[in-house]
């Protein structure tokens, strides 16, 4: 039995941990500015003491607001019930009074946001003086250069879309009390990682996309991982008392933070493998570890693994006993999270100076350009060959990093079912794999290296995202091996299952998921695509790039569920509809690629028609070369879905005939000869 006297020692417990982490990521912000020199005078266009320093103070208010913000919302979202009804009360829940933590957690992020969005925009002001220097505060239009600063420069356009977001979740928190909303709120929120990643401290390096890619993963990880830790902390009076720390009590401390503990194992490994990629191109080798900005990066490895090394024992040791009722094992683990606070605490003032130190390998672009350069930001690759279409890499981190999950996760789906004792095909999960591996290639191989220069390179990464890569996604059956593996919630929760049923079962994406409307968006969208400024977003940015990536395989994958879908979804046609309109739909796209082959008007003609290329043939000798894939190469992945969609056909005939003989053999074909009774009874009353 707990006493009053324990319950009180946790919050205390906690509140130590939130001040050594204030503390430690002053100290370290400090100490790390000091000793790169970074907070040193500009000898041209100084912005003065207090921007060198207050520029860093407002970048580390605005990280940790970012991070309570979006943490503390994804604990609402997945972690803590939203009432205390069970399973069998779910019914009528959106009536029933809120679950205390739940709301407690809203009212720290609503707080936290409104730091959030006043951070930000200090945050604005003062990188503006630090771009324009002291002198911007004497001049006497100080509000009209603020104005051409965010509308005009990459920086203050980003920092101007993330106080926005800030001040619109901000807002919107204080009215929404749904779970699907808050679960809006939450990716509201990470969207504002995507500006923050397009302009930090290694986004102007040579190899941009990898830069950009890895500081996006970066701050993703950290937010979801110090972010979830500070909400833990901020509620943990209302999670170790009584009335929700009982074993007994669904959504009670051991629940809670058992959900967030799979949360942090996933950040945390998002974080060391995003960040041994962002120091490989700051550092530009062992040697950079010897500078100032590499001492700062040591620093922040040795805190991210001692922070691993406590959240082992953390999972190992801790999380296991907290559903007793011994407080023993509370209180140590509110000391494991001071000090996960106090290592937290450092490595954030870590990055916020390695933010303001340059690193040891230069970020400027050369001097003298290619027009690919000039371009693409990449040299011009060698001519193409087939074997360079596999030794030509440019990783995407993103990329491989969601395939790299999704292997893990699906792996571990169909491990925890054999172990249960339950059957799962062995070649649902080899389609997978494969799946993924082919899209880590087509996202970072030569497709994606060669798709920058050639219109025809780029059909085959579009082709293959649209057509080759979903049907083994497809068969591989995620949504149910997602039912199969994971336990549905025994509170008003929401976890992987329920998100992701809760998305299936939507009403967009039914009206997305139906057979004419995922056909119709897989055959127009190219149109749209290829003949609108779309196509150019996609060339020349980077969020245009992921985002087409992201559209041609959900496309794909809608319309290979529509065919030949295993998974639940919306009632699909019949199978000889289903082959009609797999005709039609192939139909269209050679009809794309017949046009394409004939014209001789050149699409995005400033950017193919001036790359520069001294080998292979003229750009639009090229284009129309693309237009023969784009006929040609839907005929093998038009003839396997073709095939499958028969197999599948006929299974079915095969069952319904299995099931008609059982029925037969049940009733004795009572049905049969009340027919031939009837036709009997007709004949009879003929002759009358």
């Amino acid at each position: 039995m707990t006493t009053s006297r324990e319950v009180a020692q946790r919050p205390l417990a906690a509140d130590v941990g939130l001040a050594l982490a204030a503390i430690a990521a002053v100290i370290t912000l400090v100490g790390g500015l000091a000793f790169s020199g970074a907070a040193a005078a500009s000898l041209i266009n100084d912005p003065g003491v207090f921007v060198r320093w207050g520029l860093p103070a407002a970048e580390l208010v605005y990280n940790v607001s970012l991070a309570v913000t979006a943490g503390v919302l994804a604990l609402a979202a997945v972690a803590i019930p939203r009432t205390a009804s069970s399973n069998r009360q779910r019914k009528g829940t959106e009536s029933q009074p809120l679950n205390p933590a739940w709301e407690r957690a809203l009212g720290i992020a609503s707080a936290s946001s409104v730091v959030w969005t006043l951070s930000s925009v200090a945050v604005l002001v003062l990188s503006y003086i630090d771009t324009a220097g002291e002198q911007a505060l004497r001049s006497g239009n100080f509000s009209a250069q603020l104005g051409l600063f965010v509308t005009q420069l990459d920086t203050g356009r980003a920092w101007l879309v993330i106080a926005l977001t800030a001040a619109v979740v901000s807002t919107l928190i204080f009215g929404v009390r749904s779970l699907t909303g808050i679960g809006l709120l939450t990716l509201a929120t990470i969207f504002a990682l995507i500006p923050q990643a397009l302009i930090g401290h290694a986004a102007g390096s040579d190899n941009h996309e990898l830069a950009v890619g890895s500081i996006g993963l970066h701050i993703f990880g950290v937010v979801l991982w110090f972010g979830g830790l500070l909400g833990l902390c901020l509620l943990s009076g209302i999670l170790t008392s009584r009335a929700t720390a009982s074993k007994v009590v669904p959504g009670g401390l051991a629940d809670v933070v058992s959900r967030f503990s799979n949360v942090a194992l996933f950040a945390y490994l998002l974080v060391v493998f995003s960040g041994v990629v962002n120091a490989s191109i700051r550092l530009g080798g062992w040697d950079g570890l010897l500078s100032g900005y590499g001492a700062l990066v040591v620093l922040k490895s040795l805190a991210a693994l001692a922070l691993g090394g406590v959240g082992w024992w953390h999972r190992r040791y801790i999380v296991r006993r907290l559903g007793d009722a011994a407080a023993a094992a509370k209180v140590l683990f509110w000391r494991l999270i001071a000090g996960e606070m106090l290592l937290f605490g450092i490595a954030s003032g870590a990055a916020v100076a390695l933010s303001r130190t340059a690193p040891p390998v230069p970020q400027e672009p050369p001097v003298e350009q290619t027009p690919a350069r000039f371009l693409t930001g990449y040299d011009l690759p060698p001519e193409l060959t087939p074997s360079r279409w596999f030794t030509e890499w440019a990783p995407d981190p993103i990329w491989i990093a969601i395939a790299g999950f999704a292997i893990i996760a699906y792996c571990r789906g169909v491990w925890v079912v054999r172990k249960r004792g339950d059957h799962w095909p062995i070649h649902r999960m080899v389609l997978w794999i494969f799946g993924m591996l082919a899209l880590i290639y087509i996202t970072s191989g030569g497709g994606v290296v060669y798709g920058r220069v050639l219109f025809s390179a780029h059909m085959v990464q579009h082709m293959t995202l649209a057509m080759a890569i979903p049907l083994p996604m497809v068969l591989g059956a995620p949504v149910t091996l997602l039912m199969r593996a994971v336990p549905a919630r025994r509170d008003d929760s929401r976890g992987p299952r329920e998100w992701v049923l809760a998305a299936v079962h939507s009403r967009f994406a039914r009206f997305m998921a139906h057979p004419l409307i995922a056909a119709i968006n897989f055959a127009g969208s190219i149109i749209v695509f290829y003949y609108s400024p779309l196509f150019g977003l996609a060339l020349r940015t980077h969020v245009g790039h992921e985002l087409m990536i992201v559209h041609f395989l959900i496309a794909g994958y809608l319309f290979a569920q529509a065919l030949v879908g295993i998974d639940p979804g919306p009632t699909r046609f019949s199978y000889p509809l289903r082959l009609v309109l797999l005709l039609a739909t192939m139909a269209f796209h050679a009809f794309f690629g017949v046009t394409l082959m004939g014209s001789t008007v050149l699409l995005e003609a400033s950017w193919f028609g001036n790359m520069g290329r001294d080998w292979g043939g003229s750009a639009l000798a090229d284009q129309q070369e693309g237009g023969g894939i784009a006929w040609g190469i839907g005929e093998f992945p038009t003839f396997l879905l073709a095939v499958i969609v028969a197999v599948q056909w006929a299974r079915s005939s095969d069952r319904e005939a299995k099931r008609s003989d059982r029925k037969e053999a049940r009733t004795g074909d009572a049905e049969l000869r009340a027919y031939n009774e009837m036709l009997a009874k007709l004949a009879d009353s003929d002759k009358k």
